[in-house]
């Protein structure tokens, strides 16, 4: 992978377009550097700051609101069709059968 100053071209390392250090200050805030958030963070907009075990993401709002609204949107739908006592019984059966092959196993 080869680097322009901190900045790796994309074409070797899909979907990373820099790589930056910062310093979160005592109040845990960060500043973006501006060659990262041109584009993607422009002056004003929101962001979703998304916490895993292990890193932390910086997305804007608006793309997760996308990817929220067809989750939020399907489960009504899922609801209707999954939400019977044959669907419970199903999973209940399955559960069981899980907890016997782990038993069965040692």
């Amino acid at each position: 992978m080869k680097e322009k100053g901190m900045k790796m071209e994309s074409e070797k390392v899909s979907g990373i377009l820099g790589l930056k250090d910062v310093t979160v200050s005592s109040k845990g805030q960060i500043v973006i550097p501006k060659e990262l958030r041109k584009g993607t963070f422009p002056e004003g907009s929101q962001a979703a700051v998304i916490a895993y075990a292990d890193h932390i993401e910086i997305r804007p709002l608006t793309y997760v609101l996308e990817k929220l609204e067809c989750a939020l949107i399907s489960e009504p739908s899922f609801a209707e069709e999954w939400d019977t006592p044959e669907e419970d019984k199903a999973w209940e059966d399955l559960l069981d059968h899980a907890l016997e092959y782990e038993q069965n196993k040692k």
